[in-house]
């Protein structure tokens, strides 16, 4: 303990020193982020997270923790779906996506997050601004403001971003992503951090968030749930000139699938299956190829060539030889159900 309170003192001398001296320069704000992390041993905080996609605004509530040697919790609560709370957990068994209202839990074989920007994520908002040797600096009120290049390599819509810091603390305030015409479509903002938290044992393990109060839900939604067996096929607004050839319906044992099939510019193939299974209280995570990856209010994965994804008891599955990730991802947020066909 005495340790981290002397830890803890030297970062917030060096911050205070750089105070006094005058307004502080790009480089030593920099240096001091960078000794942040790495003194670092944990951390705890809250943050909203808004999606501006089209007319609709998608909006995440999120717990996030860490603990040093990579421990990640990250937990993500949409309030117009109840259902869809899920958690990206990273531990030394490998990244996991919990979602038990759905009955399904993955686990990647991945290094996220290290491996895209995270906006949410402290960890990797300095490593954007460490990255990037063009990034732009500004001091505004209390706070030191980054403009950066972000590193979605899926997504090369989203290439700026500007990254607010508590000048007295180095912690982030709010994180606003822009598209290539400086519209924002994506802002988080931070409550404060609580830094050197002590975390039960069980805290960053599989068994016991699957298990969580946090995700308790009524006895009716989960009877709903398992016994859901049609099916609103969705179908994709954008499709990058490419035309839908086929629809095959299939019924299952355990409910029904739709295959659509998309032809043109960019062939593609869209699967879409509900199926009916009674709840339990632990399922085995399974085993998913690919990255965890951000689509619209539910986290998927994707490969090269395609991206799977559950949200509202549907499972989907998109694969394509010519579409881009990034395409995939567009196809993938644009499905709604068609009033006419």
């Amino acid at each position: 303990m005495m340790n981290r309170m002397i830890r803890m003192t030297l970062i917030l001398f060096s911050i205070f020193i750089i105070a006094g001296c005058g307004e502080a320069s790009q480089e030593d704000v920099i240096e001091d982020l960078e000794e942040n992390l790495t003194e670092l041993e944990s951390y705890q905080t809250k943050a909203t997270m808004e999606m501006f996609t089209g007319e609709t605004t998608q909006k995440y509530q999120i717990d996030l923790a860490y603990q040093m040697d990579n421990y990640y919790r990250v937990f993500m609560h949409n309030q117009e779906d109840e259902e869809g709370s899920q958690i990206i957990l990273k531990n030394d068994e490998g990244v996991f996506v919990l979602t038990p209202a759905l009955n399904k839990s993955f686990r990647f074989q991945s290094d996220w997050p290290a491996n895209a920007s995270q906006p949410y994520l402290y960890h990797s908002l300095v490593s954007d601004i460490l990255n990037d040797e063009e990034a732009e600096f500004a001091v505004m009120d209390e706070y030191y403001v980054f403009t950066t290049k972000t590193n979605y390599h899926q997504n090369q819509t989203l290439p700026t971003q500007e990254i607010y810091f508590h000048q007295k603390t180095l912690t982030p305030y709010l994180v606003k992503i822009y598209d290539p015409d400086h519209n924002v479509i994506v802002e988080v903002t931070f409550e404060p951090f609580e830094l050197d938290v002590e975390f039960e044992d069980e805290f960053f393990e599989v068994d016991a968030n699957l298990t969580s109060s946090i995700f308790s839900l009524p006895v009716s939604s989960l009877e709903e749930q398992a016994t859901q067996t049609e099916l609103s096929i969705q179908y994709p607004k954008e499709t990058f000139a490419s035309e839908l050839v086929d629809t095959s319906e299939f019924d299952l044992e355990d409910g029904s699938r739709v295959v659509l099939t998309y032809q043109g510019e960019h062939d593609f193939t869209i699967v879409q299956e509900v199926k009916t299974t009674e709840m339990v209280a632990f399922r085995q995570p399974e085993l998913s190829i690919g990255s965890p990856v951000h689509i619209g209010t539910t986290v998927g994965a994707i490969t090269e060539h395609s991206l799977s994804w559950s949200e509202n008891g549907i499972d989907y599955y998109l694969a394509s030889e010519s579409l881009t990730e990034d395409e995939m991802i567009q196809v993938a947020q644009s499905l709604a159900v068609e009033i006419e066909k």
